[in-house]
Parts: structure tokens; sequence; C-alpha cells
């Protein structure tokens, strides 16, 4: 990613200087660079990256999150010159991000956190990009950020959206929402598999048919070619000699400790969290197997149409979740973001770009209604109240046959327990009142209050 990265950036008429802790990889990129190379120079080690530059510098890192950025930094940190910027364009935990900011200010230099989201591809071509830092270091910078991003109706793909941690903190979080948005589409796939007796290439031709639609989104057209590919070995479908253990690398748990932080509910994607951990004990999935009965015999397909109208319920939950966790964000780290700029700049490039975000753009600009959750404004409160029904009937379905939809099941209850005007607290208050006497508040006078127990 770092490589496509730099020849996004030498592509978009900006010369640099790369350097790789091996340097025969910088070598091997160079030698690759084809009609680039003009653009290109390799340095060996950081001292020769840094002399090869001119002040004021900007130096992108794109290293593995944690120690090794820190590693990176403690090595160029002291070469440069006040006014230099540092700039790391990887999957750093916002915290860190802060705390680097705070260091390198007090040194006179300058700490850019900028997330990215595209992919390998994205990067090369046009990723979606997310920064945080000064409003001064955005303008020295932004020229070339505005570049190498993606466009969306000719509307660069990328922002500042606040200050230091603010753009590695959105990034989170888009993770946190793709994580979903994987999940929910997978269950949708298992009940086709599983309980319709769907082979591979006939549910990729439905995803197909659902992405002319609300669906529309790089998910879920990815998710018909994958589908509908076999494996040029055996020509058996690709999707069935994949193993069943997912990977993650971290992104989708910091949106969860964030959110918990923060006192935010994000059902939709712990569920799709611990649907990967659960994937990943492969060992005791196949014993318990062994164990207990199977699912139902699916003698009773699912409507297809319930699956498309449940997908696009359960998806919009995430979103919404996950602006609502931004919007919570900006107030507590006094971020000046724009929650109608972060769904602006998702639109192409990366991952979890979708023909929904257009939508939400508007409904979160102010143009209507003021309402930081999305299912409250007057576009998307229509669209769930016409397709949470069928989600409903997809997760009753889905239970009464023994097939696992976790995210599914969570965005049915987020949605039930925001909607429900008077909530069952009431009897929680009350217990933690009885056993640790902290008190509760009355409906029928102020104050705190304890109970006769």
């Amino acid at each position: 990613m770092g490589s496509n990265l730099a020849l996004n950036i030498a592509a978009s008429g900006f010369p640099l200087v790369v350097q790789n802790r091996t340097h025969a990889r910088t070598e091997e990129f160079l030698a690759d660079a084809g009609p680039l190379e003009d653009k290109l120079a390799g340095a060996e080690t950081p001292n020769q990256l840094v002399a090869a530059l001119q002040p004021p510098r900007a130096i992108i890192l794109m290293v593995p999150a944690g120690a090794p950025v820190d590693q990176q930094i403690a090595a160029l940190a002291p070469l440069l010159s006040p006014g230099d910027m540092i700039i790391d364009a990887g999957n750093a935990d916002f915290n860190d991000t802060r705390r680097r900011a705070t260091e390198l200010a007090e040194a006179g230099l300058v700490h850019v956190g900028m997330g990215v989201s595209g992919g390998a591809e994205g990067a090369r071509h046009g990723p979606s990009i997310m920064v945080g830092t000064t409003p001064e270091a955005w303008q020295a910078i932004r020229p070339m950020v505005n570049a190498i991003a993606a466009r969306f109706r000719g509307d660069p793909c990328a922002d500042r959206l606040g200050g230091d941690g603010a753009g590695h903190f959105v990034k989170t979080v888009h993770n946190g929402i793709e994580y979903a948005d994987m999940q929910l589409i997978a269950e949708v796939w298992g009940l086709l598999r599983d309980g319709n007796g769907a082979a591979p290439a006939e549910a990729g031709r439905l995803f197909g048919e659902w992405n002319k639609g609300p669906l529309s989104s790089y998910l879920v057209e990815i998710t018909a070619t994958v589908l509908g590919t076999e494996d040029p070995a055996s020509g058996r479908p690709m999707v069935e000699l994949i193993l069943d253990r997912a990977g993650q690398k971290g992104t989708g748990r910091w949106t969860l400790i964030e959110a918990l932080k923060l006192g935010q509910s994000a059902t939709t994607i712990e569920a799709a969290v611990a649907a990967r951990a659960v994937s990943a004990q492969r060992e005791l999935r196949l014993e318990a197997s062994t164990r207990f009965d199977a699912p139902g015999d699916g003698a009773t397909p699912f409507d297809e149409d319930d699956l498309e109208a449940a997908l696009l319920a359960a998806k919009i939950m995430a979103y919404a979740q996950g602006f609502i966790l931004l919007a919570e964000a900006r107030r507590a780290f006094d971020w000046d973001m724009k929650l109608s700029r972060v769904a602006e700049i998702w639109r192409a490039g990366c991952i979890i770009r979708s023909a929904l975000l257009d939508g939400m753009a508007e409904a979160l600009s102010g143009k209507g209604p003021a309402h930081d959750n999305l299912l409250l404004a007057p576009s998307f409160a229509k669209m769930v109240g016409r397709t949470v029904p069928a989600l409903r009937r997809v997760v009753c379905q889905a239970a009464t046959q023994g097939l696992p939809v976790p995210a599914l099941s969570a965005a049915l209850g987020y949605f039930d327990g925001i909607r429900q005007a008077r909530g069952t607290a009431d009897l929680i208050q009350a217990q933690r009142d009885f056993f640790g006497e902290h008190g509760f508040e009355r409906i029928d006078r102020d104050g705190q209050h304890h109970g006769p127990w």
C-alpha cells in the first residue's frame, strides 16, 4: 500500500524521496517505477532521506501501527528542523496520534494523523483520506492530498476533520462500519447458502441485482464478483475452498473500545467483531458441531426480497451507530468536525463507499432537521420504517432455524431499543440503589433519590 501511495503522489506531479528499512526493497521499487522514475529518488537511511529534502519537510510514514511508528519517529525527529512534519498514513490508534502530536509539538515539529482507505488499489488510483492536524499544516499539505484523493463528482474525497487524532479516529470508525457491513453481507450469504440451498454463483447473481438498487456499494459489488468466481485449478466455486476463519488487525476492536469509553452503542459493530473471534475458533466449532443438533433443514426458504430489505435496514443501523460515535468524539475532544463532510469523503475511494452516503451527507448537513442520528432524519426514518419489518422476519426465521445472524440481530435490537420511549432501565436503577445505594432520578420530582428497600 505504501508503494502504491508513493506512485500515486509521483503520478500527481509531486516528486518524492522514498526509503525502506530494507534498502533492496527501495531499489526494487525504483526499478519498477517505469515512466514515474524521474519523479522518484531513493535514500538508504533516514539521514539520507532527511538530507535529500528541503525544509519545511513533509515525511509520510506507512508502517504498522504501534511501536514501529514510534521507532520511526524516534529515528527521524532528531534529524528534522522546526516546522517539519511527520505524516502517519497508517492505521494508528488515535490515542497514540494525539500523544505523538503533543510530543512533536514540544520539539517544534508537526504530526499529522492521516487515515487512508481504499486498499492497495485505492492508494494507487485515489483513496479516501481523513486528516487530523492543525489548520496551518492542512493548508500546507492540502494540494498534495487533494491531488491523490479519489473524487466524487469532481470533489476530492479528502479533508481535515479536526486536530491531532481526528483523522485516525474517523478512519477507525470507518473500519468499524466496514466490519459490520462485511459481517451483515456474510450473514445474508449464509442464509442463502444454508437456508435456501443457493449455490455461490446463484447468490452472486442475486447480490449483483441488489447492487443496482439502494444497496449499491463497493462491498456488495465485490461480493457478487467473489461468489461468481471459480478456482482455476479445480473449477469449484472459489469461496467454497476458503477456510472460514476471518482475520482482523484491530481497528474494529478499537472502535468498540472507544464507543464504550464515550458511552455510546455500537452493537452491530460489536457483533461483527465478536463473529470474527468465533470464526477464529474453528476447532471449537468443529467439536461443537458434533455435540449439538445441526441447524434446521431449511424447509421454509428465506424470501429474497426480505433478505435485500433486511440487509439495507441493518446497514443503515451500522452507519447510524458510527456517526453517533463520531458526534460524541467531536464533542469530547473538541474537534471541528462536520459529520456531513465525513459522509462526503466516504462517497468514493474507500471500502464502505455506498449509494447511501450521498443521502447521509445531506441528512447530516443541517439542511434538514439537525439530528446526529441518521435514523431520525426524515429520509432515513422512512427507509428504515419500510425495511425493518423484513429485518424482523429474517431474524425470527433465522433464529427458528438455528442459523447464526449476530449482526442482523444486533441491528434489530438497537432499533427496538432506541424506539422504545420507556425502557427497562428503571429496574436496573432500582437494583443499583438496592445493593449499592447509587440513587436514582424520579419522573415526578427533581434531584437524586433512594428507594424504601
